[in-house]
């Protein structure tokens, strides 16, 4: 079954150095959908080692199978438009709107 539309929960405003945590669900594809996060239209990087993410500054973890993103810290770089897309390789990928994330 091809995903549905996902859930995007995206704060608005978030304080600086605070932890925020974002998620993306949908229930209907199966099997179950993974998930992608993009800023400002372009995709996440998931975090593998902590070398290769420290040196590209990653201040985030990203869940593919949960759908969840979260900073440990925000900074005022990580003010942007977010949305994720829902796929399991089934039918198209479906994605939720934009969500415009103040910090």
């Amino acid at each position: 079954v091809a995903p549905a539309t996902p859930v995007c929960e995206v704060p608005s405003s978030a304080m600086t150095g605070t932890v925020v945590q974002m998620s993306c669900k949908e229930t209907e594809g199966s099997p179950p959908s993974e998930y992608q996060w993009y800023k400002n239209g372009v995709a996440l990087l998931e975090k593998t080692g902590t070398g290769s993410a420290r040196a590209a500054n990653i201040t985030y973890t990203m869940n593919k199978k949960s759908g969840t993103l979260l900073f440990n810290t925000v900074t005022k770089n990580d003010t942007g438009e977010y949305f994720c897309e829902a796929f399991n390789g089934i039918g198209l990928s479906q994605k939720c709107s934009v969500k415009r994330m103040q910090v």
